[in-house]
């Protein structure tokens, strides 16, 4: 099953279309990602994408979308480009909080070695 507004958001990430991304989220929006403090409204989750994401180019693969009313996650692939010019290929799974037809809540979990 494919939920548009996930694959929207991920199309728009990978595209780079900040301005079309942003429609996406909740003005109060809270993106939890490893490695940063939460991420809370729209205002800081755009200035992280625009400004401060260590990923230059992207392509995200969705294997599989679940949602239930307020509730969803998302897995897949992403391939891209670091700022540092250095490649990555990384299996992620993401889970979401919807609120008036948006993502409200965003967590990113990344299968890496970490030990």
């Amino acid at each position: 099953m494919t939920d548009l507004l996930i694959s929207r958001m991920f199309h728009q990430i990978d595209r780079a279309d900040w301005a079309e991304l942003a429609t996406c989220f909740h003005p109060e929006v809270v993106y939890e990602r490893p490695g940063y403090e939460p991420l809370v409204g729209l205002d800081r989750l755009m200035r992280f994408y625009r400004d401060e994401r260590a990923i230059v180019e992207s392509h995200h693969t969705l294997d599989e979308v679940l949602r239930q009313a307020e509730s969803g996650a998302a897995w897949g692939q992403v391939v891209g480009r670091l700022v540092t010019g250095v490649a990555f290929d990384l299996q992620f799974a993401e889970v979401y909080r919807f609120t008036d037809g948006l993502v409200a809540g965003r967590r990113s979990y990344f299968f890496t070695p970490a030990v």
